[in-house]
This record gives structure tokens, sequence and C-alpha cells, in this order.
């Protein structure tokens, strides 16, 4: 039995032990019971990032310095501030962690309802649905049967209402986070373009979470239940461990 065959089997598993009461949406259900296990599986990962944003918050005046120091030196800029970062055992990649492990799930369920064959036999997975939406469909076929507001269509504009309320959270907490943050950088005598692109990624970063949409729109249904579901953990997970995050001490003159 081949690895894709015996996660489809567990899946179907689950659904058959979840269907006396989620009913017709049982493997679905079995999707955001599964994408909660990953959550929960990564979560020593996003409580290490949480902490990691707090020291780098703490520690933002000194790079400010740095950057005030270096800002003619790009590459000495950058040495000193992982210095800086190793002395006191911080990671400046521990933000994107969580993410990066969760890659391995997402693709695994995108295969899953993206294949009509597993292990050489059809894929009975396939034929289950979220309501009326089947999870193997896409958005495009749903807007082919019935438009934005037929049977699938509509749990489709579920998951997007669901994506854009998460976004629009994300969006004003990082624009608050980066305006902070480069009140911060302007305090300590340092500035937002001491690091190159930096004024472009303060634009950027704040629109990231509305990216989510078009992966909703193009991947199969099963797999875009797995990202609105995490999504929504995601968004829920660092309302609890952000929510003290300490104030920098600014770094004598």
């Amino acid at each position: 039995m081949s690895f894709f065959s015996a996660f489809a089997d567990l899946v179907d598993a689950i659904g058959d032990v979840l269907e006396p009461v989620a009913g017709t949406a049982s493997t679905a259900a079995a999707i955001v019971l599964f994408t909660a296990f990953v959550r929960l599986l990564v979560l020593p990962l996003s409580r290490a990032a949480a902490r990691g944003q707090r020291a780098r918050t703490r520690l933002a005046p000194q790079v400010a310095a740095l950057r005030k120091k270096h800002k003619k030196n790009p590459e000495r800029l950058q040495k000193a501030t992982l210095e800086l970062y190793a002395a006191e055992k911080v990671s400046p990649f521990s933000g994107i962690l969580p993410s990066l492990c969760q890659l391995p799930a997402f693709f695994l369920m995108y295969h899953l309802f993206a294949s009509a064959e597993i292990g050489g036999a059809p894929n009975t997975l396939l034929g289950h649905s979220l309501f009326a939406a089947p999870l193997g469909g896409r958005w495009k076929e749903a807007l082919a049967d019935g438009g934005v507001f037929g049977a699938q269509g509509q749990v489709y504009l579920v998951l997007f209402a669901v994506v854009v309320a998460v976004a629009v959270y994300n969006y004003r907490r990082t624009k608050r986070h980066l305006a902070a943050g480069a009140a911060l950088t302007a305090t300590s005598g340092g500035g937002a373009e001491a690091v190159p692109g930096m004024g472009a990624m303060t634009k950027i970063m704040p629109l990231m979470s509305f990216m989510t949409l078009f992966t909703v729109g193009f991947v199969p249904l099963a797999a875009a239940l797995y990202v609105v579901t995490s999504t929504l953990w995601t968004a829920v997970e660092r309302t609890f461990l952000y929510r003290e995050e300490p104030a920098a001490v600014p770094v004598p003159a």
C-alpha cells in the first residue's frame, strides 16, 4: 500500500467516525480535524516564533542603532545584526518555520483530492462533498454550475468571507505592528531605508494575508478547506501568543 493510499484510508476512516455527527459533510469535517492536528503538532514552533518576535521587539532599539552606525555598509549591518541575534539566542527565521512545516500537509491534501486514482484504484474520496460542492472540485467548476450564488458557489462564498475577515484582521494588526516598529526606529535614530528594500516590504507585508484568496480560488475544495481552517487557526493563535509583546528598551545614547 502506498503512502497516499494509507492517508486516503485514514481520511476515509475519520470521516466514517464523524458521519453520525457531520452527516454528508463528514469527510470535510475529517479535513478540518486533520488540519487542527497538524496545527497542534507545529504549536511548539508557533510558540517559539512568538518568543522570537518578542525578543526582536526588545532588541529593536539596538538594531536601529546598528542601522545608524552601518548605514553605508549593508554587509556589515547584516553581519552585526546576525551577531546580535546570535548573542541573544534569537533566530531571525523562527517566524517562518510554522508555515514551512505545514507545506507538506497542504501538498498532501492537494494531491489527495486532485488525483483521479490513488494507488492504482479509483479515488473514492472525490465522491465526497461539502454540502453541494465536491471536495475535489474547484471554484471555476462551481461557477460553471450555477454561478456565484449557485449551490456550489455559496460554499465558496462562505470560505471567501472567512478569509477576507481574517485578512482584514491581520492587515490591521500588521499595520499597527509595522507603524510601531517604524516609530521606534525613528526615535532611536535609525531609518527604514537603512536596510535596502525595507520600505517596499513595509508596504507589501500587510497585504500578504489577502493572497490566501487566490489559493482558495484555484486549489481543490479540500485543500482550500485546509487553508481556510489553518488561516483561521493562525489568527486565533496569534491573538493569544502575541498578546503580551513587551515594549522595547531604548539604547542609551
